[in-house]
């Protein structure tokens, strides 16, 4: 009778390939998490070389080993290549190895070869264990009580390659490092006005450098899945640089894949580039080679999240598999984590780098995702020198760009964007200065191409900000301006305010004639606290802010065996109190949505003082502004200081307006960019067809969606500042399962 496996005894995990930034907090999740169900977990040192050695290079870990991992780059287990792996002796050591601590279920962090790797094991290990019973080497008990292995596959990758996730763990670090780098040097090519060609890694995968350019304004961008279509592709690239020059650009910026390649699948290199620029251009161009910069450092916010949840995810998906043995990855589409049959998602990433090689173009870009080919649409437009001829005739409708609420990164992205796609259709651009009441005032002037040049990168608000919402006369006032400069359409990039200032103008379109034009709102604020969206624009950045900060407070708590409250912004909402106590491995949140009690608090005093009295060195607790109008962050501070005693210092520290500051990150470049193109596209459509729709754009179950505007008071909550629906929300189990209570 065949055994019929159960689950898992104990779980390994193990990182392999090369490091990317986010597998630390994939390995304390993965740790953290079968400690939460009860189940030994191992770590497997130097990735399979120590499967194979076994020994001191497989231990057993719990919580606090895996304590202060999270802001560190690389992987602290180590990764290493391994030809013994390769053959079947080696894999029987392995599993060997791995009986003999009762391990029977791996999660492998790695590439695709580090993946396709652990599933041979897998599939080896019946007969593995065969001969390891025949030469006597294990009992046939332990070989009966383990006849699978069971495997889960998380991907650690900067090059973002992988099909069965959006997003690898690594990429989204990788492009912090390059647009970090990108940005300095736009300083330096724009002061001596040079051209600078830089490559960024991804093998066979163009996201790196396409991404990367969307987020940078760079001038061109030569990618293996889209070469030049022309054998004067050359000449084409130092026309539009020649253009750029001429309408005033002071820098010229390419950006070169590893993999990039000609329509003839001739590889092009930064050195071909350079001395094109230099022969046709005559002036001097650079080439940095940004090389493994792009792997190292502190992983970003969203890769601490995006390894946190999958990590769990991998002990969930073990745990819930049953009698189902076969390999699975996790990852993400959209918001949502998947699980997609392994050695299928192996099989497409090679199908799409074979058709890379093989020419077979249009199929990789097909498989590369509708995001990947959206993006490089809309940077091909954004690279021009100037728009596109218009075709005689056509009507030239004119939109309007404005803010509302409080400042958020990415803002002048989003009105770089939306003034030279708008240009690009023929219409005219508006920008209304200093919100709604610029408005109100008159205060708006018309765009040119260039007058958005550099503000891809730049934060705050060109345009200005303020949470000033019209009524009454005021609305009146606002019609009499959009009639007067003949506004067709309205774009409003903004917060709390900005929706209910659009919300108050739509609801006024039959009372006055002017405002019954089509409105749409693209969601910006760090609270990320508005309807018809699952996230903001500004808000990746300002996590990222936090937890840059809160990383230095933790090596200054560390040092002096000290507890803090650390205050961050949100108004009545929760989510970056919430993340950021996932993203920094905080020991406690307070949230507005559950409010702070006394009970609360007794209990979070009595957590820290056993905490100290076992040794540890440092307390850390992330309040939002709102969580309680009587339990402040000074409260809680005097509070904690005071029951500690000898034990611990407790100090305060409260973030404030540095959360709203600072160059937007790569995502919310790139978002604000992509949400933008779909507002124009959706303006058009209404402006083009004759219809007057309002809109709020957002994501929605991980996919750009729009919300009628009209139905924007039933999703908001009465009396606080936050929707009615908190998708984020259904992250704060998970945050108690990594000990942040």
């Amino acid at each position: 009778m065949t055994q019929v496996p159960t689950g898992p005894t104990s779980i390994a995990v193990l990182t392999s390939g090369g490091d990317a930034g986010g597998m630390n907090p994939a390995i304390r999740a993965v740790v953290r998490s079968a400690v939460h169900h009860g189940i030994d977990v191992y770590a497997v040192f130097e990735g399979y070389r120590g499967l194979i050695e076994g020994g001191d290079a497989i231990r057993r870990f719990d919580s606090s080993n895996v304590g202060g991992i999270l802001q560190r780059g690389g992987t602290v287990i180590g990764t290493a290549r391994s030809a013994e792996f390769r053959s079947r002796a080696g894999r029987r050591r392995a599993a060997r190895n791995l009986l003999e601590r009762g391990i029977d279920a791996l999660v492998v962090i790695g590439g695709d070869g580090s993946l396709t790797g652990a599933n041979l094991l897998r599939e080896e290990w019946p007969d593995l264990l065969a001969e390891l019973v025949d030469t006597d080497e294990l009992h046939p008990e332990v070989a009966a009580a383990h006849p699978v292995l069971r495997l889960v596959g998380l991907v650690g990758s900067i090059d973002n390659d992988m099909f069965g996730t959006d997003m690898t763990i690594g990429a989204d670090t990788a492009l912090h490092r390059i647009v970090e780098a990108l940005d300095a040097i736009d300083s330096t090519a724009s002061s001596h006005q040079r051209s600078f060609v830089v490559e960024v890694m991804g093998r066979r995968c163009g996201y790196l450098a396409l991404m990367a350019s969307l987020a940078s304004g760079a001038n061109w961008v030569l990618i293996p899945e889209r070469p030049p279509e022309y054998d004067d592709w050359a000449q084409l690239m130092c026309s539009v640089m020649r253009a750029g020059r001429e309408n005033g650009r002071r820098r010229n910026l390419v950006l070169v894949a590893e993999g990039a390649q000609d329509h003839n699948g001739e590889p092009i290199t930064v050195d071909d580039v350079k001395r094109i620029l230099e022969q046709e251009l005559g002036e001097d161009a650079r080439v940095t080679i940004l090389g493994h910069v792009q792997r190292g450092g502190a992983p970003s916010a969203f890769d601490r999240y995006l390894s946190t949840l999958l990590g769990h995810a991998a002990v969930e998906q073990l745990l819930a598999a049953g009698s189902d043995t076969s390999a699975q990855l996790v990852g993400i589409r959209g918001h949502q984590v998947v699980s997609s049959p392994l050695m299928d998602c192996v099989a497409q990433t090679h199908a799409a780098a074979d058709r890379v090689k093989g020419q077979d173009l249009d199929g990789a870009m097909l498989l590369r995702g509708g995001s990947f080919r959206e993006s490089f649409q809309i940077l091909v437009t954004m690279q021009q020198a100037a728009p596109r001829p218009t075709a005689a005739g056509r009507k030239r409708f004119r939109l309007a760009v404005v803010h509302g609420g409080g400042p958020a990164p990415g803002m002048n992205t989003a009105v770089r964007a939306a003034v030279r796609l708008g240009l690009d259709r023929g219409y005219a651009v508006l920008a209304v200065r200093n919100g709604f009441r610029g408005l109100r005032d008159g205060d708006i002037r018309e765009m040119d191409w260039m007058d958005v040049s550099g503000w891809v990168s730049s934060g705050g608000a060109e345009l200005g900000t303020n949470r000033y919402v019209p009524a009454g006369d005021d609305v009146a006032r606002i019609a009499e301006q959009v009639a007067a400069h003949r506004i067709d359409g309205l774009l409003m990039a903004g917060g709390w305010a900005g929706y209910a200032a659009a919300y108050a103008l739509h609801s006024s379109g039959r009372l006055h004639r002017a405002l019954d034009i089509p409105i749409v709102c693209l969601p910006m604020t760090i609270n990320n606290d508005l309807p018809g969206t699952e996230l903001t624009v500004g808000s990746d950045t300002a996590l990222n802010s936090i937890i840059a900060d809160v990383d230095k407070i933790k090596q200054s708590a560390v040092a002096s065996r000290r507890c803090f409250v650390v205050e961050v912004m949100g108004h009545d909402c929760g989510y970056l109190a919430l993340m950021s106590g996932l993203a920094t491995g905080a020991e406690r949140v307070y949230l507005p949505e559950e409010g702070i009690t006394l009970d609360d608090l007794t209990l979070d005093v009595r957590a820290l003082a056993e905490g100290f009295r076992s040794g540890k060195r440092l307390g850390l607790v992330i309040r939002s502004e709102n969580a309680d109008p009587v339990y402040s962050t000074g409260f809680i501070r005097a509070l904690f200081e005071k029951e500690g005693g000898d034990l611990w210092d407790s100090r305060e520290a409260i973030l404030g307006h540095v959360q709203e500051g600072g160059d937007p990150s790569p995502f919310d470049r790139i978002q604000a960019t992509r949400l933008t193109a779909r507002c124009i596209d959706y303006l058009s459509e209404q402006l083009e067809s004759g219809a007057r729709a309002s809109a709020m754009i957002g994501f929605q179950s991980g996919r750009l969606q729009f919300t009628d505007l009209t139905s924007y008071p039933k999703l908001i909550e009465a009396d606080v500042q936050r929707p009615v629906e908190q998708r984020w929300m259904a992250q704060r189990p998970l945050a108690r399962v990594m000990d942040v209570w």
